[in-house]
C-alpha cells in the first residue's frame, strides 16, 4: 500500500496549524480528535464519512468539524495502486477549543463566531461563493506567520459564522458514542466495504471483520454509525451511482449493476428513498445545472 501524510497535532507553542497535504491518498483512517478541523480538498475524490452522513466529495469540497466528531475522506479505490499516478491534495486547519483563552471567548465581540463553533458539532458544509473565498484564503494562511496568520484565521472564522452558505451535515440527534481504541474496528469495516461494495457484500463477513457475532455486529453497528448496515452499505452504493450518473456515460441499467445492486426495480426504489428522485430524475437535474457547453 503507498504511503499517506498523517496530520499532526498542535504543539504547545502554536495557536493553530495548518497543513498542505500532498499524497497518493487521504488518511483512510476513521477517526475523531479533540479539535476543531477546517479541511479543503484541493484535488482528489472519493466517499466522504462525517458523523452518520455519508457523501461523495471532489475538488472544493470544505468541511468544518466540531472536537470528537468522527470523519474520513476515503478516496476511490484507484488511489490506492501501486503503479498509478493519481495524487491527492488538500489544506488542513486544527485549532483547540480554546483559540483565543477562555476569557477571549466568552466577549460579546466572539458572539457569532462561539455560535459557529457550537454548530459545528454535527460538522458543516461550506458551499458557494463563501467555499470560493475561504478556499482563497486558506490557501494564502499557508504562508502566512505571526499575527498575519492568526488575523486570516479569524476572518475566515468570522466570514463563516456570518455566512449562509453553511450546512448541517450529521443528523442533529446524531451523538458519537465510539470510544477512541474502537476507531480501529471501524475503520476495517469501512475498509472491507469500500473495497467490494461493488460487488458482494456479506454481513457475515464483516461481523467476523469486527470479530464479532451477526446479531452482536448489527446492535454495535448501528450504536455507532446512528443506522443499520444494510442502510449503511446502500447509501454508499447510491453515492457511487451519483458519482456515475454525474462523470460516466452509462444507463441507468448499467450503473445499477455497477453500484452492487441486483435488480433494476430495487436499485430506483432505493435511489429515491435516499435522495428524493430517481436516477433520471437525479440526471436530469444535474445537467440543467451545467453551463450549456458541458452538457451532452
Amino acid at each position: 500500500m503507498r504511503s499517506f501524510v498523517r496530520k499532526s497535532a498542535i504543539p504547545d507553542s502554536k495557536t493553530f496549524v495548518i497543513k498542505d497535504l500532498i499524497a497518493p491518498y487521504f488518511d483512510p483512517n476513521w477517526h475523531f480528535h479533540p479539535e476543531y478541523q477546517l479541511f479543503l480538498v484541493m484535488k482528489g475524490r472519493g466517499t466522504r464519512f462525517v458523523g452518520d452522513n455519508i457523501k461523495h466529495f471532489k475538488e472544493n469540497d470544505m468541511v468544518f468539524t466540531g472536537p470528537n466528531l468522527p470523519h474520513l475522506w476515503r478516496n476511490d479505490n484507484a488511489y490506492f495502486k501501486k503503479n498509478d499516478a493519481k495524487q491527492t491534495r488538500g489544506i488542513v486547519i486544527y485549532f483547540q477549543p480554546d483559540l483565543l483563552g477562555a476569557s477571549v471567548q466568552q466577549k460579546e465581540e466572539m458572539d457569532m463566531i462561539r455560535l459557529l463553533l457550537k454548530k459545528s458539532d454535527r460538522g458543516l458544509e461550506i458551499r458557494g461563493e463563501t467555499n470560493k473565498l475561504v478556499g482563497k484564503w486558506m490557501q494564502e494562511l499557508v504562508h502566512l506567520k505571526g499575527i498575519d496568520s492568526i488575523i486570516q484565521l479569524l476572518k475566515i472564522l468570522q466570514t463563516l459564522a456570518t455566512s449562509t452558505d453553511c450546512h448541517p451535515i450529521a443528523h442533529a440527534g446524531y451523538v458519537n458514542l465510539n470510544k477512541e481504541s474502537e476507531t480501529g474496528r471501524m475503520t476495517q469495516v469501512y475498509e472491507h466495504v469500500m473495497k467490494n461494495f461493488t460487488g458482494s457484500v456479506r454481513l457475515e463477513k464483516v461481523a467476523a471483520i469486527a470479530n464479532m457475532s451477526v446479531s452482536s455486529f448489527s446492535r454495535y453497528f448501528k450504536s455507532k454509525a446512528n443506522k443499520s448496515f444494510s442502510d449503511f452499505l446502500c447509501e454508499i452504493r447510491i453515492g457511487h451511482a451519483c458519482k456515475m450518473l454525474h462523470e460516466e456515460e452509462m444507463s441507468i441499467s448499467q450503473v445499477c449493476y455497477a453500484s452492487g445492486f441486483n435488480t433494476l426495480s430495487n436499485f430506483n426504489r432505493q435511489f429515491k428513498e435516499v435522495t428524493g428522485k430517481t436516477p433520471l430524475q437525479y440526471k436530469k437535474v444535474y445537467l440543467d445545472s451545467l453551463p450549456a457547453g458541458r452538457r451532452g
